[in-house]
């Protein structure tokens, strides 16, 4: 069990979470559902995509140090950490009762184009209503719901690296 939680077997497989759930997000949801990511969820895959670069870094570099493995284990759990806020906000407008749903404004395009990036940021954690519609359900759970559960599962992962950065296997 030890050989299986290495700092670098971690960090690989924090990298195959990132890619499986980006592959799941654009292929299965975007392409073959033919769902558009609403701005809650480009933000979430932005930090699941942070999140599996330093992890990257970390599992090819592999570093000795205790100061440049932590440094990665903060950028990547950053990354993942801004995932599951979002998530949660986005589960959050989801269980909102109809009547105290945000109506939907312009797209993120158009806020990135006009706005600067503090009211980009003010607006898409205020939420529209294509954020709080439920388009598909797996088991009874809505696509941020599923995320945050998925989100959750990597900052537990982390929480193990961080164990292994302390305490490294002999």
């Amino acid at each position: 069990m030890r050989q299986l939680t290495t700092y670098r077997n971690l960090q690989v497989f924090l990298v195959i979470m990132a890619l499986i759930g980006m592959s799941f997000a654009l292929f299965f949801l975007q392409r073959y559902m033919g769902f558009s990511p609403c701005p809650l969820c480009i933000f979430q895959r932005i930090g699941l995509m942070v999140m599996g670069g330093f992890a990257l870094i970390a599992a090819l570099l592999n570093p000795k140090s205790i100061a440049v493995r932590l440094m990665l284990w903060l950028g990547s759990l950053a990354g993942v950490g801004w995932a599951a806020v979002v998530a949660g906000r986005h589960v959050w407008l989801q269980h909102l009762p109809a009547d105290q749903v945000p109506s939907c404004g312009p797209g993120l395009d158009y806020w990135l184009d006009t706005l600067p990036m503090q009211q980009v940021l003010k607006e898409v954690f205020a939420g529209s209503g294509e954020c709080a519609s439920i388009d598909w359900t797996f088991m009874g759970l809505s696509i941020p719901e599923q995320s945050l559960i998925l989100f959750s599962i990597l900052i537990l992962a982390h929480v193990l690296i961080l164990w292994r950065i302390v305490r490294p296997v002999r």
